[in-house]
């Protein structure tokens, strides 16, 4: 597709597709999909920590940087993708970054070394970062204003089902077939999801490419940084998906030791609780239409809280239940914040975006390796400790800088 193609002005100046036409409901099916694409690689091995430490003979929070070498990765590239999609498209844009994704993905499970399997989960995570980067801009220019929180949470939806598809994928077959096989197999799956996303991606009819010469692109970060409140939403994802992927990252060694002594395959199905993400994300961008995007924001922290404090407890059928109840918590946060940072923007939409997302997968790579070292010298209520001062923190920023309204 040429990057033309994204140029097309509306004339009319219409205020984008309405909830309820195909263009509007392709455009929402797409990037749903694409969020599975993204996602599912993103996070394959989170299941598979343990059976990555101890075949390659390394500890846990070694054997997390699986994980955050990819995060990292990805917090990096998020801005330069974004100025890519300003100059070449939203779309083609993701298009590329998902299918270099893909590509090094295959590497990543052929390479012998697991150093070099972290580099090139690293590179991989770079590319990825096109799609986090430019997504919710997409949302926000194509669909009607009213209807953009609903969008953007439907979207999140999709990044939900992504974490849960990869998890769940490679696991189980992981666990029987090694972790190289169960990571490929959610490639094959990603490549999938982009196929269908290549299909139903409307073309972009609102957006003007434009390239962005260096001292335009440092104004556009460095504006959005002399907001507070922008700044708080940012700090918003460094704290608060830095705890929430320290949980899941953990999860499994807590599980396959005593009392509860579960088999990966089985330790596996608490990723299930990621649909309580996939419920809350879509409910909370319309909540926050309705009420306000604060008190929304702030009610997702605390369910979180709540959540992760359950996990203390040594009963399955809890730990179960606070998985899910911080999983629904932190999704419903995320989805308001992540449509917060687009909208609110002060200058560059797609840069604001960005930002938000440097921070949220920089928590991610920084906090789901510090929750390993806390699990080494504390055992699981440590972890569980870094992320309840994590979740306090970000609470109570929120609560003293975002407006009211």
């Amino acid at each position: 597709m040429r990057a033309d193609d994204d140029a097309r002005s509306p004339g009319s100046g219409h205020g984008g597709h309405e909830p309820g036409t195909a263009a509007y409901r392709r455009l929402l099916a797409a990037l749903f999909f694409l969020g599975v694409a993204t996602f599912a690689q993103l996070y394959s091995p989170q299941g598979l920590l343990p059976v990555i430490s101890a075949d390659q003979h390394v500890t846990a929070d070694q054997a997390a940087l699986m994980i955050s070498a990819a995060t990292f990765g990805l917090a990096l590239g998020v801005i330069p993708w974004s100025y890519i999609g300003d100059a070449h498209g939203r779309r083609p844009a993701m298009l590329w970054a998902i299918s270099l994704a893909c590509l090094c993905a295959l590497v990543a499970v052929v390479v012998p070394d697991f150093s070099w399997t972290l580099v090139v989960r690293f590179v991989e995570g770079v590319m990825l970062g096109g799609v986090p980067a430019l997504a919710v801009a997409y949302l926000s220019e194509e669909v009607h204003p009213r209807a953009a929180a609903v969008a953007a949470g439907t979207y999140i939806s999709g990044t939900t089902v992504g974490g849960l598809s990869g998890r769940l994928v490679a696991a189980p077959i992981g666990e029987q077939l090694g972790w190289r096989v169960g990571m490929l197999s959610v490639t094959i799956l990603a490549v999938a999801c982009v196929l269908l996303f290549l299909r139903l991606a409307p073309s972009a009819v609102r957006f003007t490419p434009r390239r962005t010469r260096v001292l335009e692109a440092v104004a556009a970060l460095t504006g959005n940084l002399r907001s507070p409140a922008l700044w708080v939403v940012y700090l918003q994802g460094f704290l608060t998906m830095g705890g929430f992927v320290a949980m899941y990252n953990y999860l499994g060694f807590q599980l396959a030791g005593p009392p509860f002594q579960l088999p990966i395959w089985l330790a596996a199905f608490v990723f299930l609780a990621y649909l309580a993400g996939t419920w809350s994300s879509p409910r909370a961008g319309r909540l926050a239409a309705r009420f306000s995007r604060r008190p929304v924001l702030l009610g997702g922290n605390l369910v979180m809280a709540a959540g992760v404090l359950l996990t203390l407890v040594p009963s399955l059928p809890v730990v179960i239940l606070g998985m899910v109840v911080l999983t629904a918590g932190f999704f419903a946060a995320h989805a308001v914040a992540a449509g917060w940072a687009g909208s609110s923007a002060v200058a560059g939409r797609a840069q604001s975006a960005s930002l938000y997302n440097l921070g949220y997968y920089a928590g991610s790579s920084v906090f789901g390796f510090l929750g390993g070292t806390f699990l080494h010298l504390f055992g699981w209520p440590g972890t569980v400790g870094m992320v309840l001062v994590l979740v306090a923190a970000a609470t109570t920023a929120a609560a003293l800088v975002l407006p009211r309204n």
